[in-house]
């Protein structure tokens, strides 16, 4: 299969199990919310985000992993592949105790530190240590996972983790018959639901993949490459747990100001962000192995230009879908949730638009990962989430308003967005007045149509709790007609024609 088919076939996988796990995901944390009640579920959010501030590392070894496999696979260089894969395993081996140690030794101070009520408390010392443990389980399956992606097999991520989301539902099911306390078995129930993830990940690999077979030798696991994997995950930690620091930053800040039923109303709209964000991920999981591909193979343009496209298709898609949702955010809210926590909808709303911003420049982010000048970029572009933590902080504290704070964290997204351009053009050789004009400006009619689609709808149709079932797909509808008439190019559209009919033609 050559890379452009294949990076459609990936996208497609990405997109099937997407819209599955999404509606999974939602009705299973439905199901959830409603049987361990607003501050059960707002403990388990809390005690997971802070213990999944360290799992942000766990995605730093997975990027730089699959960066270097990746890397080595369009060189051609079989045997670097084979090098860097063990070593990236002992590597993950030594951090996942590391980190497991640490977390378990300073339990109890960041228990009693946290705003939970002391009835809970004991219960929330136990998920804390399912959760290390789920945390542990993680770092030890990226280096196969990041084989998987290196390798393109997204359809297989695909199928393992649609499995994962039947799974969550049929937990959410089982809590109606447990007598016992609910979130404690809820939490054991997410560890196992991993576990199971963990056994088939490393399965496969270990039988489909040579390259994940070497002998425990001295000249396998060499300082090099320990070197270059923990240089290059030490700029990407410190990008993610910036990132990291502003989410579950502004979590812990509203626990502190607010208390654990505030806590709820963030966590709901996190997992109604990170449902959404599978139009990204479909995207990035398939074009990202061939931009970094092209830039091990010299191709220095092929890869500029993969990144840009990056960035147009997941920001165009990500327009016709959240747009919408974010115009009927409380109707959708209303019929999704029996009760709806307070300032959910802001949440909601501001987390959107704050990723549907990132998506502009997110392409150029892969292409500077690619090009591997990690440690400037890294400083410049996520240092400004650190500081939106403390700024934040200082605001509540004298008083500001939850959405005042919220407006603070898309301001941080769209500078940080901008950013990236003129970065990548001095680092790279970006040609900015190219990707403004071929990614930028082609998404711009597109976000305006769909915006007054939107209004016109809410101003016609009338304001009932079921207006969204029509307004949604309509919108919808016509941000796809928008995208296939106004966004893409004559080219674009030819390649996406000339692959449905090859597709037809085959079957038939």
């Amino acid at each position: 299969m050559n890379p452009t088919k294949r990076i459609i076939v990936n996208t497609i996988a990405q997109y099937v199990k997407a819209i599955i796990n999404i509606g999974l995901s939602l009705y299973s944390t439905r199901l959830v919310l409603e049987i361990l009640n607003e501050d059960n579920y707002g403990i388990y959010a809390l005690v997971a985000g802070v213990v999944g501030i360290l799992g942000y590392l766990t995605n730093a070894l997975v990027v730089t992993t699959q960066r270097y496999l990746s890397f080595y696979h369009g060189a051609g260089e079989i045997h670097n592949v084979r090098k860097m894969f063990a070593n990236s395993l002992l590597l993950h081996l030594a951090i996942g105790a590391l980190i497991g140690l640490i977390l378990f030794c300073i339990k109890s101070f960041v228990m009693h530190e946290l705003n939970i009520e002391t009835a809970r408390l004991q219960a929330a010392m136990f998920v804390f240590d399912i959760t290390v443990l789920m945390l542990i389980i993680t770092i030890l399956t990226s280096p196969f996972k990041a084989l998987l992606v290196a390798r393109e097999n997204i359809v297989y991520i695909s199928i393992v983790e649609v499995f994962d989301g039947v799974l969550r539902l049929l937990l959410a099911f089982s809590l109606f018959f447990i007598g016992t306390d609910k979130l404690i078995v809820y939490a054991i129930g997410m560890g196992i639901i991993l576990a199971i993830n963990f056994v088939a990940y490393v399965a496969y690999v270990l039988l489909c993949y040579e390259e994940s077979h070497f002998k425990l030798r001295k000249e396998t696991f060499d300082m090099e490459s320990q070197k270059k994997l923990l240089g290059f995950a030490g700029w990407t930690t410190y990008g993610m747990i910036s990132t990291v620091c502003q989410t579950q930053g502004t979590s812990i800040a509203l626990n502190h100001f607010f208390g654990t039923a505030i806590n709820a109303a963030y966590g709901l709209a996190s997992q109604v962000n990170g449902a959404i964000r599978f139009v990204s991920t479909s995207v990035l999981n398939a074009m990202n192995p061939q931009i970094m591909k092209e830039e091990g193979n010299g191709d220095r343009q092929r890869m500029l230009a993969l990144a840009g496209k990056e960035s147009k298709f997941s920001t165009a898609l990500m327009m016709i879908l959240a747009i919408p949702m974010m115009a009927e955010m409380p109707a959708i809210l209303e019929f999704w949730l029996k009760s709806v926590p307070q300032y959910t909808c802001l949440f909601c709303r501001a987390l959107l638009l704050a990723f549907l911003i990132d998506q502009f420049t997110l392409g150029l982010h892969a292409a500077n990962q690619a090009t591997g000048v990690i440690r400037t970029y890294s400083l410049l572009m996520f240092t400004p989430k650190i500081l939106y933590v403390f700024v934040a902080w200082a605001m509540l504290s004298y008083g500001c308003k939850v959405s005042t704070v919220m407006l603070l964290y898309v301001f941080v997204e769209l500078a940080v967005a901008i950013g990236r351009i003129p970065f990548l053009h001095y680092t790279a050789d970006l040609n900015v007045s190219q990707f403004m004009h071929s990614v930028i400006y082609p998404l711009i009619p597109l976000g305006l149509v769909v915006s007054v689609a939107c209004l016109l709808m809410i101003g016609i149709l009338p304001a009932t709790t079921l207006r969204f079932l029509i307004s949604i797909p309509v919108a919808i509808a016509i941000g796809i007609l928008v995208f296939w008439r106004r966004t893409l190019t004559t080219e674009e559209r030819s390649y996406v024609n000339n692959i449905i009919r090859s597709r037809l033609c085959n079957r038939q």
